[in-house]
Protein backbone atom coordinates (compact mmCIF):
# COMPACT_ATOMS: atom_id res chain seq x y z
CA UNK A 1 0.00 0.00 0.00
CA UNK A 2 1.74 3.46 -0.95
CA UNK A 3 1.58 6.13 1.27
CA UNK A 4 1.18 9.77 0.45
CA UNK A 5 3.84 11.85 1.97
CA UNK A 6 2.21 13.39 5.22
CA UNK A 7 3.71 17.08 4.10
CA UNK A 8 1.92 16.53 1.00
CA UNK A 9 -1.01 18.72 0.63
CA UNK A 10 -3.21 17.86 -2.76
CA UNK A 11 -4.99 21.03 -3.63
CA UNK A 12 -8.19 21.19 -5.67
CA UNK A 13 -7.87 22.08 -9.05
CA UNK A 14 -10.01 24.98 -9.53
CA UNK A 15 -10.75 26.96 -12.70
CA UNK A 16 -8.11 30.39 -12.94
CA UNK A 17 -9.46 33.70 -13.37
CA UNK A 18 -7.19 36.69 -13.08
CA UNK A 19 -7.55 39.14 -10.48
CA UNK A 20 -5.50 42.34 -11.92
CA UNK A 21 -2.27 40.58 -12.20
CA UNK A 22 -2.58 37.85 -9.66
CA UNK A 23 -3.62 35.13 -10.29
CA UNK A 24 -6.18 33.35 -8.54
CA UNK A 25 -6.84 29.47 -8.86
CA UNK A 26 -5.54 26.44 -10.55
CA UNK A 27 -2.17 26.18 -9.43
CA UNK A 28 -1.26 30.02 -8.50
CA UNK A 29 -0.02 30.60 -5.48
CA UNK A 30 -2.63 31.34 -2.36
CA UNK A 31 -2.89 34.98 -2.13
CA UNK A 32 -3.37 36.72 0.47
CA UNK A 33 -6.33 39.69 1.08
CA UNK A 34 -7.27 42.42 3.22
CA UNK A 35 -9.91 45.22 3.23
CA UNK A 36 -9.24 48.68 4.08
CA UNK A 37 -11.27 50.13 6.91
CA UNK A 38 -10.48 53.93 5.97
CA UNK A 39 -13.83 56.19 4.15
CA UNK A 40 -13.20 55.29 0.97
CA UNK A 41 -13.97 59.27 -0.49
CA UNK A 42 -10.98 60.07 1.50
CA UNK A 43 -8.74 59.11 -0.92
CA UNK A 44 -5.36 60.04 1.07
CA UNK A 45 -6.33 58.09 3.99
CA UNK A 46 -7.14 55.17 1.64
CA UNK A 47 -3.93 54.93 -0.52
CA UNK A 48 -1.61 55.16 2.52
CA UNK A 49 -3.65 52.52 4.28
CA UNK A 50 -3.50 50.42 0.79
CA UNK A 51 0.43 51.11 0.09
CA UNK A 52 0.63 50.22 4.49
CA UNK A 53 -0.67 46.15 3.32
CA UNK A 54 1.43 46.27 -0.11
CA UNK A 55 4.22 46.34 1.73
CA UNK A 56 2.73 43.59 4.49
CA UNK A 57 2.48 41.31 1.25
CA UNK A 58 -0.80 41.69 0.41
CA UNK A 59 -1.60 40.35 -3.15
CA UNK A 60 -5.34 41.62 -3.01
CA UNK A 61 -7.20 44.44 -1.32
CA UNK A 62 -10.53 44.96 -1.08
CA UNK A 63 -12.29 48.41 -0.71
CA UNK A 64 -15.59 49.37 0.06
CA UNK A 65 -18.02 51.25 -2.50
CA UNK A 66 -21.19 51.71 -0.61
CA UNK A 67 -21.93 55.31 -2.21
CA UNK A 68 -20.98 57.31 -5.08
CA UNK A 69 -18.30 59.07 -3.46
CA UNK A 70 -16.76 56.37 -3.00
CA UNK A 71 -16.56 54.87 -6.50
CA UNK A 72 -15.34 58.30 -7.51
CA UNK A 73 -12.92 58.22 -5.48
CA UNK A 74 -11.80 55.06 -6.64
CA UNK A 75 -10.12 55.82 -9.69
CA UNK A 76 -7.19 58.32 -8.10
CA UNK A 77 -6.36 55.56 -5.96
CA UNK A 78 -5.75 53.10 -8.09
CA UNK A 79 -3.63 55.42 -9.85
CA UNK A 80 -1.67 55.51 -6.58
CA UNK A 81 -1.15 51.98 -5.86
CA UNK A 82 0.27 49.05 -7.18
CA UNK A 83 -1.95 46.04 -5.83
CA UNK A 84 -5.44 44.52 -7.83
CA UNK A 85 -8.77 46.29 -6.09
CA UNK A 86 -11.82 44.19 -5.42
CA UNK A 87 -14.95 47.11 -4.99
CA UNK A 88 -17.26 45.82 -2.26
CA UNK A 89 -20.75 46.52 -3.98
CA UNK A 90 -23.80 45.21 -2.24
CA UNK A 91 -27.08 46.32 -3.45
CA UNK A 92 -26.32 49.03 -6.17
CA UNK A 93 -25.30 47.85 -10.02
CA UNK A 94 -24.74 50.83 -10.65
CA UNK A 95 -22.09 51.43 -8.31
CA UNK A 96 -20.44 48.00 -9.59
CA UNK A 97 -20.45 49.75 -13.15
CA UNK A 98 -18.71 52.55 -11.67
CA UNK A 99 -16.33 50.69 -10.01
CA UNK A 100 -15.44 48.36 -13.00
CA UNK A 101 -14.95 51.88 -15.11
CA UNK A 102 -12.72 53.21 -12.64
CA UNK A 103 -10.50 50.23 -13.03
CA UNK A 104 -11.59 47.72 -10.14
CA UNK A 105 -9.96 43.98 -10.96
CA UNK A 106 -12.68 42.39 -9.36
CA UNK A 107 -16.22 42.95 -8.17
CA UNK A 108 -17.75 41.73 -4.81
CA UNK A 109 -21.06 41.16 -5.64
CA UNK A 110 -24.02 38.51 -5.32
CA UNK A 111 -26.33 39.00 -8.62
CA UNK A 112 -29.52 38.23 -7.04
CA UNK A 113 -29.18 40.68 -4.62
CA UNK A 114 -29.05 43.81 -7.22
CA UNK A 115 -32.40 43.34 -9.25
CA UNK A 116 -33.71 42.81 -12.61
CA UNK A 117 -32.02 40.47 -15.05
CA UNK A 118 -31.21 43.48 -16.93
CA UNK A 119 -29.45 45.27 -14.28
CA UNK A 120 -27.40 41.77 -13.62
CA UNK A 121 -26.86 41.82 -17.36
CA UNK A 122 -25.50 45.23 -17.33
CA UNK A 123 -23.19 44.62 -15.13
CA UNK A 124 -21.52 41.83 -16.45
CA UNK A 125 -21.27 43.50 -19.70
CA UNK A 126 -19.06 46.35 -17.21
CA UNK A 127 -16.86 43.12 -16.10
CA UNK A 128 -16.16 42.02 -19.73
CA UNK A 129 -15.46 45.45 -20.97
CA UNK A 130 -13.29 46.22 -18.20
CA UNK A 131 -11.45 42.88 -17.58
CA UNK A 132 -13.06 42.41 -13.79
CA UNK A 133 -13.57 39.33 -12.51
CA UNK A 134 -16.17 38.36 -10.14
CA UNK A 135 -16.53 37.31 -6.52
CA UNK A 136 -19.55 35.82 -5.32
CA UNK A 137 -20.25 36.21 -1.67
CA UNK A 138 -22.63 34.22 0.45
CA UNK A 139 -22.63 34.76 4.38
CA UNK A 140 -24.18 32.96 6.82
CA UNK A 141 -26.17 36.04 8.21
CA UNK A 142 -27.37 37.37 5.24
CA UNK A 143 -28.60 34.32 3.67
CA UNK A 144 -31.68 34.86 1.38
CA UNK A 145 -35.30 34.88 3.32
CA UNK A 146 -36.12 31.94 0.89
CA UNK A 147 -33.56 29.73 1.75
CA UNK A 148 -34.21 30.32 5.64
CA UNK A 149 -37.47 29.71 6.01
CA UNK A 150 -37.09 26.59 3.76
CA UNK A 151 -33.80 25.28 6.15
CA UNK A 152 -34.89 27.20 9.45
CA UNK A 153 -31.71 28.22 10.28
CA UNK A 154 -28.63 29.21 8.57
CA UNK A 155 -26.71 25.47 7.41
CA UNK A 156 -24.17 24.34 5.16
CA UNK A 157 -26.96 23.21 2.71
CA UNK A 158 -28.37 26.61 2.34
CA UNK A 159 -24.98 28.66 2.06
CA UNK A 160 -23.77 26.25 -0.70
CA UNK A 161 -27.50 26.29 -2.45
CA UNK A 162 -27.30 30.28 -2.44
CA UNK A 163 -23.90 30.47 -3.87
CA UNK A 164 -24.73 27.63 -6.59
CA UNK A 165 -27.94 30.38 -7.34
CA UNK A 166 -25.47 33.17 -7.94
CA UNK A 167 -23.21 31.51 -9.97
CA UNK A 168 -25.82 30.25 -12.61
CA UNK A 169 -27.08 34.10 -13.22
CA UNK A 170 -23.59 34.93 -14.02
CA UNK A 171 -23.58 31.58 -16.18
CA UNK A 172 -26.62 32.12 -17.41
CA UNK A 173 -24.83 35.79 -18.73
CA UNK A 174 -22.31 33.47 -19.94
CA UNK A 175 -19.45 34.99 -17.78
CA UNK A 176 -17.24 32.37 -16.02
CA UNK A 177 -14.46 34.50 -14.53
CA UNK A 178 -15.66 33.57 -10.98
CA UNK A 179 -14.44 33.00 -7.30
CA UNK A 180 -17.10 32.28 -4.44
CA UNK A 181 -16.80 32.28 -0.84
CA UNK A 182 -19.21 30.72 1.73
CA UNK A 183 -18.52 32.63 4.94
CA UNK A 184 -19.09 32.02 8.65
CA UNK A 185 -18.41 33.18 12.42
CA UNK A 186 -19.16 29.95 12.91
CA UNK A 187 -16.19 27.43 12.29
CA UNK A 188 -18.09 24.00 11.96
CA UNK A 189 -20.37 25.85 9.69
CA UNK A 190 -17.83 27.34 7.39
CA UNK A 191 -15.58 24.58 7.24
CA UNK A 192 -18.48 22.16 6.65
CA UNK A 193 -20.24 25.06 4.00
CA UNK A 194 -16.45 25.30 1.78
CA UNK A 195 -16.13 21.82 2.05
CA UNK A 196 -19.84 21.13 0.13
CA UNK A 197 -19.17 23.86 -2.27
CA UNK A 198 -15.44 22.60 -3.15
CA UNK A 199 -17.48 19.11 -4.55
CA UNK A 200 -20.05 21.30 -6.22
CA UNK A 201 -18.48 23.86 -8.61
CA UNK A 202 -15.03 23.64 -9.84
CA UNK A 203 -14.65 28.03 -9.05
CA UNK A 204 -12.25 28.97 -7.26
CA UNK A 205 -12.73 29.40 -3.75
CA UNK A 206 -11.82 32.34 -1.37
CA UNK A 207 -11.66 30.74 2.22
CA UNK A 208 -12.67 32.95 5.55
CA UNK A 209 -14.16 32.86 8.80
CA UNK A 210 -16.11 35.67 8.93
CA UNK A 211 -16.34 37.94 11.78
CA UNK A 212 -13.89 36.29 13.89
CA UNK A 213 -13.18 38.48 16.63
CA UNK A 214 -10.41 40.43 18.20
CA UNK A 215 -5.99 39.55 16.95
CA UNK A 216 -6.08 36.69 19.68
CA UNK A 217 -9.77 35.32 19.02
CA UNK A 218 -9.84 35.63 15.69
CA UNK A 219 -6.18 34.34 15.18
CA UNK A 220 -7.47 31.38 16.60
CA UNK A 221 -10.76 30.98 14.94
CA UNK A 222 -9.20 31.64 11.65
CA UNK A 223 -6.24 29.62 12.06
CA UNK A 224 -8.15 26.32 12.55
CA UNK A 225 -10.99 27.02 10.20
CA UNK A 226 -9.06 28.00 7.39
CA UNK A 227 -6.20 25.35 8.09
CA UNK A 228 -8.50 22.64 8.29
CA UNK A 229 -9.57 24.06 4.11
CA UNK A 230 -6.19 24.35 3.42
CA UNK A 231 -4.71 21.23 4.81
CA UNK A 232 -7.75 19.38 2.68
CA UNK A 233 -6.37 21.29 -0.19
CA UNK A 234 -9.57 23.78 -0.47
CA UNK A 235 -8.82 27.51 -1.17
CA UNK A 236 -6.98 29.98 -3.26
CA UNK A 237 -7.09 32.97 -1.81
CA UNK A 238 -7.70 33.89 2.20
CA UNK A 239 -8.78 36.73 4.08
CA UNK A 240 -8.61 36.66 7.55
CA UNK A 241 -11.35 38.45 9.40
CA UNK A 242 -9.71 40.34 12.32
CA UNK A 243 -11.34 42.92 14.56
CA UNK A 244 -7.65 44.76 14.21
CA UNK A 245 -5.27 46.88 11.81
CA UNK A 246 -6.03 45.50 8.66
CA UNK A 247 -2.42 44.60 8.35
CA UNK A 248 -2.10 42.29 10.91
CA UNK A 249 -4.67 40.27 8.57
CA UNK A 250 -1.63 40.23 6.21
CA UNK A 251 0.66 38.75 8.92
CA UNK A 252 -1.64 36.05 10.15
CA UNK A 253 -2.69 35.00 6.73
CA UNK A 254 0.90 34.54 5.75
CA UNK A 255 1.56 32.93 8.94
CA UNK A 256 -1.40 30.26 8.48
CA UNK A 257 -0.05 29.58 5.01
CA UNK A 258 3.53 29.44 5.99
CA UNK A 259 2.77 26.40 8.60
CA UNK A 260 1.34 24.65 5.88
CA UNK A 261 3.72 24.78 3.72
CA UNK A 262 1.88 26.72 0.88
CA UNK A 263 3.60 29.96 1.07
CA UNK A 264 7.36 31.78 2.14
CA UNK A 265 7.33 35.20 2.85
CA UNK A 266 10.15 36.55 5.41
CA UNK A 267 11.63 34.86 8.52
CA UNK A 268 10.22 32.30 10.25
CA UNK A 269 11.15 32.12 14.02
CA UNK A 270 11.33 29.02 15.69
CA UNK A 271 11.50 29.00 19.14
CA UNK A 272 11.17 28.08 22.41
CA UNK A 273 8.30 28.40 25.62
CA UNK A 274 10.79 29.25 27.80
CA UNK A 275 11.67 27.25 31.12
CA UNK A 276 13.69 27.29 33.73
CA UNK A 277 16.66 25.91 31.91
CA UNK A 278 16.80 28.71 29.54
CA UNK A 279 20.21 31.02 30.04
CA UNK A 280 18.80 34.05 28.68
CA UNK A 281 15.15 35.55 28.33
CA UNK A 282 14.20 33.79 25.55
CA UNK A 283 10.91 35.79 25.32
CA UNK A 284 11.99 39.12 25.04
CA UNK A 285 14.74 38.07 22.80
CA UNK A 286 12.43 36.90 20.46
CA UNK A 287 9.97 39.71 20.78
CA UNK A 288 12.86 41.65 20.20
CA UNK A 289 14.39 39.81 17.21
CA UNK A 290 10.65 39.29 14.81
CA UNK A 291 10.17 43.11 15.50
CA UNK A 292 13.90 43.94 14.32
CA UNK A 293 13.60 41.60 10.87
CA UNK A 294 9.82 42.18 10.69
CA UNK A 295 10.91 44.01 7.35
CA UNK A 296 12.55 41.15 5.49
CA UNK A 297 10.72 39.30 2.71
CA UNK A 298 13.41 36.86 1.95
CA UNK A 299 12.23 33.37 3.18
CA UNK A 300 14.12 31.73 5.75
CA UNK A 301 13.98 30.01 8.96
CA UNK A 302 15.75 30.89 12.61
CA UNK A 303 15.91 29.18 15.34
CA UNK A 304 16.11 30.96 18.95
CA UNK A 305 16.46 27.71 21.89
CA UNK A 306 16.96 28.48 25.44
CA UNK A 307 19.24 25.49 25.80
CA UNK A 308 21.08 22.74 24.51
CA UNK A 309 18.49 20.06 25.16
CA UNK A 310 16.06 20.96 21.72
CA UNK A 311 18.55 23.64 20.49
CA UNK A 312 21.53 21.96 18.35
CA UNK A 313 18.67 19.74 16.88
CA UNK A 314 16.33 22.80 15.78
CA UNK A 315 19.61 24.36 14.43
CA UNK A 316 20.29 21.66 12.44
CA UNK A 317 16.86 22.30 10.45
CA UNK A 318 17.27 26.28 10.61
CA UNK A 319 19.52 28.86 7.89
CA UNK A 320 20.80 30.20 11.26
CA UNK A 321 20.40 29.08 14.67
CA UNK A 322 21.09 30.21 18.27
CA UNK A 323 20.90 28.19 21.63
CA UNK A 324 21.55 29.21 25.10
CA UNK A 325 24.51 28.10 26.86
CA UNK A 326 26.57 28.63 30.50
CA UNK A 327 27.82 31.33 32.05
CA UNK A 328 26.27 34.10 29.32
CA UNK A 329 27.75 32.68 26.47
CA UNK A 330 26.03 31.07 23.85
CA UNK A 331 26.24 29.12 20.03
CA UNK A 332 25.21 30.16 17.25
CA UNK A 333 25.10 27.84 14.28
CA UNK A 334 24.73 28.71 10.23
CA UNK A 335 23.16 26.16 7.97
CA UNK A 336 22.82 23.69 11.02
CA UNK A 337 26.55 23.64 11.41
CA UNK A 338 28.32 25.46 14.98
CA UNK A 339 29.81 28.87 13.73
CA UNK A 340 31.14 31.00 16.88
CA UNK A 341 30.35 31.97 19.98
CA UNK A 342 27.65 34.75 21.37
CA UNK A 343 27.90 37.01 24.56
CA UNK A 344 24.75 38.21 26.14
CA UNK A 345 24.96 41.55 25.50
CA UNK A 346 24.46 41.90 21.91
CA UNK A 347 22.04 38.89 20.79
CA UNK A 348 19.12 40.44 19.19
CA UNK A 349 21.34 42.77 16.69
CA UNK A 350 24.11 40.16 16.36
CA UNK A 351 21.35 37.75 14.92
CA UNK A 352 19.32 40.56 12.93
CA UNK A 353 22.95 41.49 11.40
CA UNK A 354 23.31 38.02 10.39
CA UNK A 355 19.78 38.00 9.38
CA UNK A 356 20.08 41.28 6.86
CA UNK A 357 23.18 39.82 5.96
CA UNK A 358 22.02 36.36 4.83
CA UNK A 359 18.50 37.86 2.92
CA UNK A 360 20.60 39.68 1.09
CA UNK A 361 22.93 36.91 -0.04
CA UNK A 362 19.81 35.16 -1.03
CA UNK A 363 18.52 37.95 -3.28
CA UNK A 364 21.82 38.48 -4.95
CA UNK A 365 22.07 34.67 -5.99
CA UNK A 366 18.24 34.89 -7.04
CA UNK A 367 19.40 38.00 -9.11
CA UNK A 368 22.50 36.49 -10.62
CA UNK A 369 20.77 33.08 -11.43
CA UNK A 370 17.69 35.36 -13.23
CA UNK A 371 20.67 37.08 -15.11
CA UNK A 372 22.11 33.57 -16.37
Amino acid sequence: MSVRPYRDIDRRRSRQIQVGSVAVGGDAPISVQSMTNTLTSDVKATVEQVQALERAGADIVRISCPDVESTAALASIIRQINVPIVADIHFHYRRAIEAAKAGAACLRINPGNIGSRERVREVVKAAKDYNCSIRIGVNAGSLERDLLERYGEPCPEAMVESALNHIKILEDEDFFEIKVSCKASDVFLAVAAYQQLAEACNYALHLGITEAGGLRTGTVKSAVGLGSLLWAGIGDTIRVSLSAEPVEEIATGYEILKSLGLRRRGVTVISCPSCARQQYDVIRTVEALEARVAHITTPMTVSVIGCVVNGPGEARETDIGFTGGGNGTHQVYVAGVPHHRLKDASIVDHLAEMIEKKASEIEAAKALAAAE
